[in-house]
């Protein structure tokens, strides 16, 4: 896994040992950040579920101003760390290491987030309850897109009645994007 664009171009990031993340594949990313790179100079970003915080380093290395990674494994989140180090990255990030959920509330009292990206585990629900916080939090502003990484079987029919509109999704072979605002 690499670093696409920007000023960390090229920087080869590790991953957590093991099977408890599921990094987010390079040709992936690009079409993301294809999709929002207009969004993401001079963003707040935050990168729930962050595994090795490849999509908040990409954010970043981008022009972001500031990421915010939330990740519960202690060892991923030294991975974070240390992918922040490589990429010279530290200084405009903060790690929450943390259970999601946790982690938001920890932030709470803060500005909006301009850009929040989650990549839960598939099909546990995660999506919802986090939506679910964002709906009544100062984190989500009227101007933030929500972004989140899901098998393609989510369904996301609920986010209406929490708030949200689904503005768009874009879908892969085995998973998909769905970008929200809320209404």
């Amino acid at each position: 896994m690499r670093v696409i664009a920007g000023s960390a171009r090229r920087l080869l990031l590790k991953t957590p040992e093991g099977m408890d993340t599921r990094p987010t594949t390079d040709r992936i990313k690009e079409t993301l950040f294809n999709m929002i790179h207009q969004d993401v100079i001079q963003c707040r970003f935050l990168d729930c579920f962050s595994g090795s915080g490849g999509i908040g380093i990409e954010a970043l290395s981008r022009g972001a101003s500031r990421a915010v990674f939330i990740e519960k494994s202690p060892r991923a989140a030294a991975c974070i760390r240390e992918n922040l180090r490589t990429t010279r990255l530290e200084d405009r990030a903060r790690v929450l290491n943390c259970d999601v959920l946790a982690g938001l509330r920890r932030l709470e009292g803060q500005e909006a987030f301009d850009i929040i990206f989650m990549d839960p585990p598939y099909n546990c629900l995660w999506e919802r309850q986090v939506l679910t916080y964002l709906q009544n939090s100062a984190l989500a502003g009227e101007d933030t897109l929500i972004i989140a990484e899901a098998s393609l079987e989510t369904d996301f029919s609920y986010a209406e009645s929490i708030g949200f509109s689904v503005a768009r999704e874009k879908e892969y072979k085995t998973n998909k994007h769905v970008f929200l605002h809320r209404k």
